[in-house]
């Protein structure tokens, strides 16, 4: 490869694990997979080891993936919260050993082997035995401070289990979401029309996003310790054993199972026996995590501007299996988005037996050279989501063709056309068909509008929303509300009493909150975490039509897409006849989440900090009586705060009141200044 070559290859590679860490790490969005991207990455560090001019200070090699999101504070760690280099290769972990052998020349070493849980890595700190903040890794130096997040987790301890607990103690490790719960998660989004997560990983690292810690304790998420970073007024651990025991009696959740290896043989056997016991925990393991054992050798070995040279991640490849591809069909969705599916002979992967795995879009079929009748590598996606790998061009039979992607939409003949409208990922790959009044889209809008996490119709499920369709009595959301028993009952398997349950159903949504409205009417961007963020801010529907991009960009959880989409849609003047229609048909307009602010009250001018566990007020419910008495309510103290408002386990919160002689009042003093 010529220098030329190696330059603009490397240039695209950096580009695309840009991209993949956007995805990955601010958006928790993954859209490629491990190994894809650790292959990429390897290629990158290859061109780098063979022109080492090309390892720039901005090259994805000299920084760990991932930026504070712009929702949360900044928090500045203490010490480097550093990623691992990773491998696939029994080979190349020796060679790891090797190294550290070399750093360390004469040096006896021992190693540990715990499972490589799944999950999204934090640290938490400890004041005094008082968990005081908890953050991301972000870029590694600095990540987003999500304490309220964490201290929903049962299995974060708010206090350490210890009666003369350090001044100082970071405690990391990872936020991870049971196999258990991650299960019944996703069963409930299912039901409520909301789009599965793909993966554990994904669920953990999107619901330590919400902003709304009430939404998070709704979560079953959990935390693994396994590592320390600053200790100030306690001894250090001397070994990794000892830091994992010392780590249980403070109460922390640590890996189950512990090897402890004095040679690259013994090595080998403990992963090898980790990868049989691994399906068997109730969480999602991916690898093994070797390490030195002994802390004050760690020290000695340091650390690149990545990771630790006294560590390493032996990853598993994910279980495959082979079949044949049958066919390839069309699905269109709600926006009219036309998406290839792989219909293959059923095949057992990963527990459970697949038939189907979606191949993305037109650009990927090509990418892979997927043709009907090929004999395809399958594998689930974080061992969820079936997806083809690969073809094995050897078993390529001489009858194998090419898909042709249709140049009209399969369901009703219509122009189709890429146009970028979901996201920037989509833009120039996805093909859209044209016709807004095609059959699939008007099927999956209605199918939409009645899920539970909208208007939640019941009965309003795929085979009577498919007939009402065929019969042409329902082709929009609103002519929902037009439907007369009679026609309705007359469908096939439906009868009278299924056929009044339903119109039952309909009548009843009229009066559903205005959130369920804007997230049944299908407004790109727009899901319920949105539609609430939006029914938060704006009393009536009229009131958000009236709005423009930069009102709605105020709003907390509103970014400029989603802006320029929520506009743009209603700027649409057929959705505004819909909206026209609704109302004429008696829809609730209104937002029962809208709390004007009170104009005066006993609290007016007032400042308040909420610390601690209240008797009988949620955090929610005196956030709510603050602002209705006109006062406001602060996240940290100051000498402007003019009351803390303190219950059980208050933290520093309450330790600074003190200092700074603010007055300290309980529920009680806070339901007397009300007037309650």
């Amino acid at each position: 490869m010529s220098q030329a070559e190696a330059q603009q290859r490397h240039a695209t590679l950096a580009a695309q694990i840009r991209a993949h860490d956007h995805a990955y790490y601010v958006e928790s969005r993954p859209t490629i997979s491990d190994a894809a991207y650790d292959t990429l990455y390897r290629e990158l560090l290859d061109l780098e080891k063979s022109f080492p001019e090309l390892t720039t200070p901005d090259s994805p090699s000299q920084r760990i993936g991932g930026i504070p999101a712009s929702e949360f504070a900044s928090v500045r760690h203490a010490a480097p919260m550093l990623s691992l280099d990773n491998t696939y290769s029994e080979g190349e972990m020796r060679e790891f050993v090797r190294r550290v052998q070399k750093l360390l020349s004469g040096e006896p070493l021992a190693w540990t082997v715990e499972p490589k849980i799944d999950g999204l890595a934090v640290t938490l700190r400890y004041e005094h035995g008082l968990l005081t903040v908890g953050a991301t890794r972000g870029d590694g130096a600095t990540g987003d401070d999500i304490t309220a997040n964490l201290k929903t987790i049962r299995t974060v301890p708010l206090r350490l289990a210890d009666a003369n607990p350090p001044v100082v103690l970071e405690v990391r490790g990872e936020i991870y979401l049971p196999a258990a719960g991650f299960k019944k998660l996703n069963a409930e989004r299912e039901a409520a029309g909301e789009e599965k997560f793909a993966n554990p990983r994904n669920a953990a690292a999107g619901s330590l996003k919400m902003l709304d810690p009430k939404l998070v304790a709704k979560r079953p998420l959990a935390f693994f310790a396994y590592a320390t970073g600053q200790i100030e007024g306690a001894d250090a651990p001397v070994t990794q054993q000892v830091l994992l025991g010392w780590l249980k009696t403070l109460s922390f959740q640590t890996p189950e199972k512990l090897w402890i290896c004095a040679s690259e043989e013994e090595l080998v056997a403990a992963i090898y026996e980790l990868d049989q016991l691994r399906h068997g925990f109730g969480y999602e393991t991916d690898g093994a995590v070797i390490k030195l054992n002994d802390l004050a050798q760690r020290e000695r070995c340091g650390a690149t501007s990545k990771a630790p040279r006294w560590a390493m991640a032996y990853k598993y490849a994910a279980e495959q299996a082979e079949t044949r591809l049958r066919a390839i069909t069309i699905q269109v969705g709600r926006t009219g988005a036309l998406t290839p599916v792989a219909e293959l002979e059923p095949v057992f992967v990963a527990g459970s037996t697949v038939s189907r795995a979606t191949l993305h879009n037109e650009e990927e079929l090509h990418r892979k050279d997927i043709r009907i009748g090929d004999t395809v590598i399958i594998e689930k996606a974080g061992e969820v989501i079936p997806a083809v790998v690969r073809v094995v061009l050897e078993k390529r039979p001489a009858d194998a063709r090419a898909f042709d992607f249709p140049k009209t939409c399969p369901e009703c003949g219509s122009k189709i056309a890429r146009t970028a409208l979901a996201s920037e990922a989509e833009a120039g790959v996805v093909w859209r068909c044209a016709n807004s009044d095609c059959p699939a889209q008007v099927r999956g809008r209605l199918e939409h509008w009645c899920a539970r996490g909208a208007m939640d119709i019941e009965g309003g499920g795929e085979a009577l929303v498919a007939q009402l369709v065929k019969h042409g009595l329902v082709l929009d959301v609103a002519e929902l509300y037009q439907l007369k028993l009679a026609e309705l009952a007359a469908l096939e398997r439906m009868g009278e009493k299924s056929a009044q349950n339903f119109i039952d159903g309909v009548a009843a949504s009229k009066a559903r909150d205005l959130w369920r409205l804007l997230h049944g009417l299908g407004i790109p961007q727009i899901g319920v975490g949105g539609a609430k963020a939006l029914a938060r801010k704006f009393a009536t529907l009229n009131d958000l039509m009236d709005a423009g991009a930069p009102e709605l960009t105020a709003i907390r959880d509103v970014g400029e897409i989603t802006a320029a989409a929520v506009v743009g849609w209603f700027s649409d003047p057929l959705n505004h006849k819909l909206i026209e229609r609704l109302g004429k048909a008696g829809l609730n307009f209104r937002s029962e989440l809208y709390q004007p602010a009170a104009a005066a009250g006993p609290l007016t001018g007032k400042t308040l900090v909420l610390t601690g566990t209240l008797p009988t007020l949620t955090r929610e419910q005196a956030t709510a009586k603050i602002e209705a008495a006109g006062g406001k309510v602060s996240g940290s103290v100051s000498k402007k705060t003019d009351y803390v408002l303190a219950g059980t386990d208050a933290g520093s919160k309450l330790e600074k009141a003190e200092k700074l002689g603010v007055k300290v009042i309980d529920e009680a003093a806070f339901l007397g200044l009300l007037g309650s």
